[in-house]
Parts: C-alpha cells; sequence; structure tokens
C-alpha cells in the first residue's frame, strides 16, 4: 500500500490495513521520496532538510496509526528513493494487491484518476485497489 500523507492516501491505509486484518496477511506499507528538481539553478534547502527522515517520520506515523486500530496484522514499512508511481510498481511484484488513494482530479478536471494512481493500474504486476475521495 502506497502512501504520501494526503488525506486520500490515509484513507486507503485504512482501507488496506482492514483488508490484512480480514484476510489475516501482512500489511507493507510504502512510500517514496526524491530530491527536489533544480532544472540547473541552486536551489536552497532549508538546514537539517533530509526527505529520506522525513518519509521514514511519515511510515512511523502510519504504523502507528494501524496498530491503533489493528494491533495483530504484521507491518513491513519501506523508504525508497524514487518517483512514487515507479517505486509502486516495482514493490508490486512481490504483492498480492497493490492499494493507493487518488488526490483528485490533478491538472485536467476531466481526468477521474492522478497520475500516480493511474501509473499504477496500467503496470502493476497485481491487482489494484484506488481509493478516490468520497
Amino acid at each position: 500500500m502506497g502512501i504520501d500523507g494526503s488525506p486520500s492516501s490515509l484513507d486507503a491505509l485504512d482501507w488496506a490495513a482492514r483488508h490484512a486484518a480480514a484476510t489475516a496477511t501482512a500489511l507493507e506499507i510504502v512510500t517514496a521520496w526524491e530530491w527536489p528538481s533544480t532544472y540547473g539553478s541552486p536551489l536552497p534547502l532549508p538546514e537539517g532538510f533530509d526527505p529520506e527522515a522525513d518519509a521514514a517520520h511519515l511510515l512511523d506515523d502510519a504504523e502507528a496509526r494501524v496498530r491503533k486500530a489493528f494491533p495483530d496484522v504484521p507491518i513491513r514499512k519501506v523508504v525508497r528513493e524514487g518517483h512514487p508511481a515507479s517505486v509502486l510498481v516495482e514493490c508490486s511484484k512481490d504483492a498480492s494487491l497493490l492499494v493507493v488513494g487518488c488526490r483528485g482530479h490533478g491538472a485536467f478536471v476531466g481526468m477521474v484518476l492522478g497520475s500516480v494512481s493511474e501509473h499504477c493500474v496500467t503496470n502493476a504486476h497485481c491487482p489494484v485497489v484506488v481509493l478516490r475521495p468520497s
């Protein structure tokens, strides 16, 4: 299950945790991080900027959320550098189900899925559940 901290990804986390509890399976929570693009110009970053540590903290919060509701669900946390869509598709190779949220319309109002969820649906190596905001 992929998480980025958005409300939609937290809804997806809750759904994935319920599914893992109901099916007596482990839950793998995945997040990805990237260094900001600079396009050739230096980018001033705040002192102590550490996107990998921020991603790990996000997973700690996600684990605590799941443990509160489902203390017996086995959890594995995965932090990877890379674009979220690519990281989730790679992780799907060893998964029986990939669960992602959908932040909304993205750049085009007519789109039903966001770019990451659409990439996962069309490229994952397992079935994908996309939870849209209610």
